[in-house]
This record gives C-alpha cells, sequence and structure tokens, in this order.
C-alpha cells in the first residue's frame, strides 16, 4: 500500500507544472529580446532601441499579471525568502524532493534578481536613447553625432561674430555640456555593468533548471514549452 501511494506521488511529482499562456509569452519573448540585442541589432541602432522597449512592455506584462494572473503566477506564490531558500538548499543536502506550487525559494530569488537586472538596463537604455526612433533602421547613435556636429559649427560661426559678447555664456555651455557627458558615461557605466550580471544569472538560472531538473525527475523545462497539455491525473 505505501509503495502505491509512493508509486502515485513520484508520477504526479514527474508531470510538470502548467505554466499559464500569458507566463509564457513573457518568458520567451524577454529570451527572444535579450538574444536580439546581444547578437543580432547593433548597440545604439534604432532596431537596439525599438528591442529594448519591447523588452520593457513584456516585463511590465509580466509584473502586471503578478498582480492579476492564475495563483501560480502571482507574486505570493513564490515570494523573495532567504530563510526558505536556505531551508531549500538544506532539503537539497538531504536528499528530500519537496513539490512547490510555483518557482522553489532558490529560484524565486533567481527570478527577482533577473527582473532586477532587466528593470536597471530599461531604465538606463531609456535613459541614454530617450524614446524610439521613428525609423528603426536608422544609427540612432549616427544623428545624434551629426545633431553636435552640426550644433558645433554653428556655435562655430556664432563665435565668430559675435566672439566678445558670447565668451561668459559659451563657458557656461561648456560646463553644462561636460556635466551632461559625464552623467551619460555613468548611466554607460551602469547599462553595461548590469547587462553583464544579467548573462550571470542567466547562466546561473540555467544551471539550476538542469540541475533541478535532474534532482526532482520533474520535466522543469516542458513547463514553459508553449502548447504543453499534458493534464494532471
Amino acid at each position: 500500500m505505501k509503495e502505491q501511494g509512493f508509486s502515485m506521488a513520484q508520477q504526479i511529482d514527474n508531470i510538470p507544472r502548467r505554466w499559464d499562456p500569458i507566463v509564457k509569452l513573457t518568458h520567451w519573448g524577454i529570451v527572444a529580446a535579450i538574444i536580439g540585442n546581444a547578437l543580432v541589432t547593433e548597440e545604439g541602432s534604432g532596431w537596439h532601441i525599438w528591442v529594448g522597449y519591447s523588452l520593457a512592455a513584456l516585463l511590465a506584462l509580466r509584473l502586471l499579471w503578478g498582480l492579476i494572473g492564475p495563483s501560480e503566477a502571482r507574486f505570493s506564490a513564490f515570494p523573495p525568502s532567504p530563510s526558505r531558500a536556505l531551508m531549500h538548499i538544506s532539503e537539497i543536502r538531504r536528499g528530500e524532493v519537496a513539490r512547490h506550487k510555483s518557482h522553489n525559494p532558490l529560484g524565486a530569488l533567481m527570478v527577482y534578481a533577473i527582473w532586477a537586472m532587466l528593470g536597471i538596463i530599461i531604465a538606463s537604455g531609456i535613459a541614454l536613447s530617450g524614446p524610439p526612433p521613428a525609423d528603426p533602421s536608422a544609427n540612432h547613435a549616427q544623428h545624434e553625432g551629426e545633431a553636435q556636429l552640426a550644433g558645433t559649427i554653428a556655435l562655430g560661426e556664432h563665435r565668430e561674430v559675435e566672439r566678445d559678447d558670447e565668451t561668459t555664456e559659451d563657458r557656461a555651455h561648456e560646463i553644462a555640456g561636460e556635466a551632461d557627458e559625464g552623467e551619460e558615461n555613468i548611466l554607460v557605466e551602469v547599462h553595461e555593468v548590469a547587462v553583464n550580471l544579467l548573462y550571470l544569472l542567466i547562466a546561473l538560472h540555467l544551471a539550476g533548471v538542469v540541475f533541478e531538473t535532474h534532482r526532482s525527475g520533474r520535466e522543469t523545462i516542458a513547463a514553459m514549452i508553449p502548447r504543453w497539455n499534458r493534464t494532471r491525473p
């Protein structure tokens, strides 16, 4: 009787959870956006900016779904808890396999860490690029450089005409420009560091998924595959 009960419990554990379509859409959409901006688009290009805004929309949808979605997708199903994460590590050491309604405690911390990095990347990217260009194929950085060059030429001509009167004002503009450049350099550093940390978190996330799948026997990856419709007994 005990063996039969254990067999049924093991059978249920081996069946993956079924994430809803919105969770799958936002998950794979974010994956596609990250890969696209990392490998396909040129940094600073119009397409890079548009993909970044698409990433922001997908993240916003997922966060909203964490408030109004089904129980497994809500934040309340996987609250960030270091103490629970430590307990989960102890379970792993003891060889225990516990079922979780949503993400396990370690997975929950990873999810929130990835979302935080995405938020920093999106915020710094928007601060650097501004609104997305009307023509995505145009080189956003090149247009900015041309605009700055045109401004410099115009300023030079203006100085030739009114050199004496504009000396103080030109100096003020120069100081303001240096301050803006310093702020932009800080944003670039924040953006690049956050991107590199995101790659590290993704690598750890993938390693954790593989480890948990092997340890628990549950098809964790299959649960996120679109149209995965296995029903529970």
